[in-house]
């Protein structure tokens, strides 16, 4: 530990932090209250499977 200068920590996730602060428009992007809702729906519909034997 003595070896290391103070401030290297910062260097080794400097990768990191560059990879998650960039911006990429060629994904898809879904608005999270619509993801949201989906998957209500969607969770209600297996119940309902689940619920009549289908």
């Amino acid at each position: 530990m003595s070896s290391q200068e103070p401030g290297s920590g910062l260097m080794s996730s400097a990768g990191l932090v560059r990879y998650f602060d960039s911006e990429d428009n060629k994904g898809l992007s879904i608005d999270p209250k619509t993801l949201v809702a989906f998957s209500v729906l969607l969770g209600l519909f297996v119940l309902f499977l689940n619920a009549f034997g289908a």
